[in-house]
């Protein structure tokens, strides 16, 4: 392959290429999720249920947006 496609190709997927370099140092990918226990207070979880009901998005996607 020429030079010039590979860096056209690099180029084009950089960040596919930076998601597999971080993987090949932590073995996790960026994108993947865990599943996580917290503890929030009851007035917490009610209002992120609102929100969740008039956004239509999961209460875990609420919170990874706002951190």
């Amino acid at each position: 392959m020429k030079k010039m496609q590979s860096d056209k190709i690099i180029k084009k997927y950089k960040e596919m290429f930076r998601a597999l370099e971080e993987y090949d140092k932590t073995r996790e990918l960026s994108f993947q999720r865990k599943r996580i226990d917290i503890t929030l207070a009851v007035s917490t979880i009610r209002k992120l249920k609102e929100l969740s009901k008039r956004t239509g998005k999961p209460i875990s996607r609420i919170i990874e947006d706002k951190i």
